[in-house]
């Protein structure tokens, strides 16, 4: 049996709101989740498993036809999902007796419940999320798990607000196969179990790369066995880049060092710049050229200006800036240490001469 295990898709999202690029990301993870849902008709894949936050929110419904749509142009696939901490069950939801693809289930119960697929031999295990939180470990209740079944845990959570999770106490009981959402950095911790992460990534803390998983299960004798592998899909990637600042560069030299690892790396991904080191006394980094590099969320400036410490104590011993720097200099800590605090004590005095 194959299937294709995804989760946090955040359909609806706008990421990186307010940057030229906003709207086009929106665009690209709808893009992204119909290429994975075409990549399981063109792979015969026979399960697709959405372990929550398919959306971003409260699905609209036009939102819920679009993906229904999608769902029916799949012909060998069956498609298990349920609902997250971001796209719950509410009262209101429109989740509520939507009419779904016949090969299309979704759990509709806040407790652990399960469907049997009799074409795949396949017994799904989940919950749907009713409200944003739940502190319950819900998935540490045991289950009666039948051997001569493929069992599949489907599962959102991980964290303390949202359905904590043992992975001990899971692996305890016997599943096949534990397809987990929530946490959204790709994370396989064995052949049973793993979180994919989010299929595109949603901010500049998700670096690396997204996408979704992939994985067979077989017969051998009377045990089912699991293999899965990580597939990358993602249309970009964010990209941390820290550069290291010199005392003699220039801020175009500057720039033109960070342009040229931009070009190197791809100019479609989005960027967050540290500036790092030291920099000429009379330089001041201007934050805005840095933002016209390209995809930029961010520019943080960690650099120092390159004092010569002793030079300045000459100029100012008979004055509260030498007392200064005579007196940390004095004391018995680490060079990092010293050139921090004179650095910061420095920079304090000198805007008040």
């Amino acid at each position: 049996m194959r299937f294709i295990h995804l989760a946090d898709v955040h359909l609806g999202m706008q990421p990186d709101l307010r940057r030229d690029w906003s709207q086009d990301r929106s665009k690209e993870i709808w893009r992204t989740f119909e290429n994975v849902v075409n990549q399981c008709e063109e792979d015969s894949i026979d399960l697709l498993l959405i372990a929550g936050d398919l959306f971003h929110k409260q699905p609209l419904l036009r939102e819920l036809k679009e993906v229904n749509y999608l769902f029916k142009r799949l012909t060998g696939t069956h498609v298990v999902l349920m609902a997250g901490n971001h796209d719950y069950i509410s009262q209101t939801s429109n989740y509520m007796n939507f009419p779904w693809a016949d090969h299309v289930h979704m759990f509709y119960q806040e407790e652990l419940t399960d469907f049997y697929i009799k074409e795949l031999n396949t017994r799904v295990f989940g919950l749907s999320y009713f409200t944003r939180d739940i502190t319950e470990p819900k998935y540490h209740q045991s289950v009666l798990i039948n051997k001569q079944e493929i069992s599949i845990l489907l599962a959102h959570g991980g964290d303390e607000k949202d359905i904590p999770i043992d992975r001990k106490i899971i692996e305890s009981q016997g599943y096949t196969y534990v397809a987990l959402g929530h946490i959204h950095k790709p994370a396989l911790f064995t052949n049973q179990m793993a979180y994919p992460g989010s299929l595109e990534p949603l901010d500049k803390t998700e670096t690396g790369e997204h996408g979704y998983i992939q994985g067979e299960i077989s017969k051998f004798g009377d045990e089912y066995q699991t293999v899965i592998k990580f597939v990358p899909c993602s249309r970009r990637q964010y990209i941390p880049i820290e550069f290291e600042v010199q005392p003699h560069m220039t801020q175009l030299e500057v720039i033109d060092g960070i342009r040229e690892q931009i070009r190197l790396k791809g100019t479609n991904h989005i960027y967050s710049i540290t500036l790092e080191g030291s920099r000429g006394v009379d330089i001041t980094f201007d934050e805005e050229e840095f933002l016209t590099l390209g995809h930029i969320t961010q520019v943080e400036d960690h650099t120092i200006p390159d004092y010569n410490f002793d030079e300045l104590y000459l100029e100012n011993k008979d004055n509260i800036i030498g007392m200064f720097i005579d007196k940390i200099q004095s004391l018995e800590y680490d060079d990092e240490v010293i050139d921090k605090a004179l650095y910061l004590g420095v920079k304090a005095l000198m805007k008040l001469k």
